[in-house]
C-alpha cells in the first residue's frame, strides 16, 4: 500500500510529499522545493530508502532543491511533461527574481506523458497531463490509496493561478473537470500548497469549479 508525508519547504510552503511503499519501504519525493535537509531527515526518520525526485511541474517553489537532490544521491528526474522545458531552463533566474537560494536547471531523466504510469517499491501511480498552470503540468494518482498529488492545479476552495507565462484559465479547467473528476468524489488530494481535500468537496463547493 502507498504511504505518504507531506513536509512543507521553503518560504512558500510548498506542500513536498514523501510517498514510499510499505513492503518494500522504496520511496519518492515529488516536488523538493528546498530545505532538503529537512526532508532527507524524514526519510531517515521513516527507515525509507529514497530512489527517484517525481515532478508536477517546474516552478521554483517545487524544483527549487531538485537538481542538487539528485546530484547528492544520484537519483532519477522523473517528470513533469516536456511543457515545461522553459520554466526548468528559467530556474536560475527565477531564483533571483524571487530572491532565493541559487537553483539549477536539471534535464529529466524521463519526461512524462498522460496515461504514463510511475511505480515506487510495488505501488504505481498514474499520471495525467495537467496543463493550465503551466503548459507541463502533471499530477499523479494512485488509484488504491484513493489520493491525487495534484501540485498546483487545484486547491481547497482555489484553483492554480494562471497569470504566469503560458498558463491559461480555461485550460486548467478543463483538466479539471476532464482530468481529475473521473478519479472519484472520494479521492483524497494533496495540493502544492495548504489544507487536503476530497474532489467531491471541491466540485460542491469550490467558487471556481463548483457544479462542473
Amino acid at each position: 500500500m502507498l504511504r505518504y508525508l507531506t513536509v512543507p519547504v521553503t518560504d512558500f510552503q510548498q506542500n513536498c510529499s514523501i510517498v514510499w511503499c510499505d513492503e518494500t519501504l522504496q520511496a519518492a519525493v515529488i516536488d523538493p522545493g528546498g530545505n532538503l535537509d529537512r526532508l532527507l531527515a524524514e526519510v531517515k526518520r521513516l527507515g525509507l530508502t529514497l530512489t527517484q525526485i517525481w515532478q508536477t511541474h517546474a516552478h521554483i517553489d517545487h524544483a527549487g532543491g531538485t537538481a542538487e537532490l539528485a546530484r547528492q544521491l544520484h537519483l532519477p528526474i522523473v517528470g513533469p511533461h516536456p511543457g515545461d522545458q522553459f520554466w526548468i531552463d528559467g530556474l536560475p533566474e527565477q531564483g533571483r527574481m524571487f530572491g532565493l537560494p541559487h537553483a539549477d536547471a536539471f534535464v529529466p531523466t524521463r519526461w512524462l506523458f498522460d496515461g504514463d504510469a510511475v511505480t515506487v517499491g510495488n505501488c504505481t501511480l498514474e499520471v495525467r497531463h495537467c496543463p493550465g498552470h503551466t503548459p507541463g503540468h502533471v499530477v499523479f494518482h494512485s488509484r488504491e490509496a484513493k489520493r491525487a498529488f495534484v501540485g498546483d492545479v487545484l486547491f481547497a476552495g482555489s484553483i492554480g493561478r494562471t497569470d504566469f507565462p503560458q498558463g491559461d484559465q480555461d485550460t486548467l479547467i478543463a483538466s479539471i473537470v476532464q482530468r481529475l473528476w473521473p478519479m472519484g468524489d472520494d479521492t483524497v488530494f494533496i495540493p502544492g500548497h495548504g489544507p487536503e481535500s476530497t474532489f467531491g468537496r471541491e466540485r460542491k463547493t469550490n467558487p471556481y469549479v463548483g457544479g462542473t
